[in-house]
């Protein structure tokens, strides 16, 4: 009750409609149309057919994004309405290598026109939703730029005022030295005191290497003050430093897809496709 012939190079499929008792013809485009653009134009031919489905041969369903070029290699079943149709559409004469060489280089001509044509369209909406993602990530980091610039402004200030207080306690460890060795006692009796500092210091900065695996650099040591008062502070706010980086990571990667999204075309092509399409 299901018949497929080809007419003119172009697959037709003649089926009795159910509900008017009637044969229609469908002629069907096979590397255009789907499979489930085959089936709504059955069910607007015939109102009545509530469900239309295809199988395959073993028993599973055929998607509807599949192309009718792909169905009408092999057996089918078709069901309408819950009666079911074995089609097994006629086999197709195989072309000469030359002629299907040509058809490939159809195919492919065809699909860099319609690339060319619809890409300006696909640029546009892209960068429509980019500048609608940007916009939505600036939206949410703004409250967490205003509230880490706080954050920083107060770990760079405990920070500038711990220098600061290093500085002072140097100065005035030097001057009661000084105080000591000329006007209280004499070098000989300070020159053991002054090692034993001297010495002490030295073990102070050892133990701050065998603690962070790291020598005693003062912009190291400044940075890494500042990070400790910095996630301090963060912590007692609440906030979130992995959803910011997060955020800010995402933000990049939209500005660098916009700026791509922008260039020429030929500067986003690799070469060897602009070689193929010269």
């Amino acid at each position: 009750e299901v018949t497929v012939n080809y007419r003119h190079g172009l697959p037709v499929i003649t089926l009795t409609l159910p509900t008017r008792s009637e044969r229609c013809r469908f002629t069907v485009k096979p590397m255009v149309t789907t499979v489930g653009a085959f089936l709504q134009d059955v069910q607007r031919e015939d109102k009545g057919i509530e469900k239309a489905e295809v199988f395959a041969t073993d028993g599973s369903k055929v998607s509807d994004a599949t192309l009718m070029e792909v169905l009408l290699m092999s057996d089918f079943k078709l069901v309408i309405n819950n009666t079911g149709y074995s089609v097994s559409p006629p086999p197709k004469d195989k072309l000469s290598s030359e002629h299907a060489t040509e058809m490939e280089d159809i195919k492919s001509l065809i699909h860099r026109l319609f690339v060319a044509l619809h890409l300006e369209d696909h640029q546009i909406r892209k960068e429509r939703e980019l500048l609608q993602k940007l916009d939505h990530l600036k939206e949410e980091l703004l409250p967490l730029e205003q509230m880490k610039a706080r954050i920083t402004d107060s770990a760079d200030a405990k920070t500038s005022r711990l220098l600061w207080v290093g500085l002072a306690l140097m100065s005035t460890q030097g001057g009661a030295l000084a105080w000591l060795t000329w006007w209280v006692y004499s070098w000989d009796i300070m020159e053991p005191v002054t090692y034993f500092i001297t010495y002490g210091s030295a073990m102070a900065f050892y133990a701050y290497f065998v603690l962070t695996k790291q020598d005693y650099i003062y912009p190291d040591a400044k940075d890494r003050q500042f990070l400790h008062y910095f996630y301090g502070k963060s912590k007692n706010q609440h906030f979130n430093v992995e959803r910011y980086n997060k955020l800010k990571e995402d933000l990049a990667e939209a500005e660098e897809s916009l700026r791509r999204l922008r260039q020429p075309l030929h500067l986003r092509l690799p070469i060897q496709e602009i070689d193929d399409k010269d």
